[in-house]
This record gives structure tokens, C-alpha cells and sequence, in this order.
């Protein structure tokens, strides 16, 4: 990964900007030493099957949880 001050990056924008999509390499933009931020390369996103559909793992049954005592208890 590449890292470059903001002051050339600012005058070299459009150069960094075509190497980092020839090469899929990152360039991080520092300000005074700091990293500010990451230029990546620009990858096609995977349409998603729904907001929530990587976020949950379902596991065993998820209609009693409880159990069927606790079930019964809870209603």
C-alpha cells in the first residue's frame, strides 16, 4: 500500500487516481503524517439479497427457541 502526502496528491490527483485503477492498489492520503483517507480501487458491488441477509445467522429452530415449556410459559 502506498502512502502520500495530500499536498501531492493534490497536484497529482488524476496520475494516482489512473495507477491505483491500473494496478488495484491502495494510496493512502496523509496530513502531517497522519492518514486522512484511503483511495481504492472501484470494485462492482453484489446486489444483496435483502438489508439484513448477511447479517443473520439462523441456527437450530428459530419458531421455539425456548422450548416447549418456556414456550408455553412465555405466551
Amino acid at each position: 500500500m502506498k502512502t502520500m502526502a495530500i499536498t501531492d496528491f493534490k497536484s497529482h490527483a488524476l496520475q494516482v487516481l489512473g495507477e491505483v485503477a491500473a494496478r488495484n492498489e491502495r494510496v493512502v492520503v496523509t496530513k502531517r503524517g497522519k492518514p486522512l483517507a484511503e483511495v481504492v480501487p472501484y470494485t462492482e458491488a453484489k446486489p444483496a439479497a435483502g438489508h439484513l441477509a448477511e447479517a443473520l445467522v439462523f441456527e437450530k429452530d428459530i419458531v421455539t427457541p425456548l422450548g416447549k415449556n418456556m414456550w408455553n410459559a412465555c405466551r
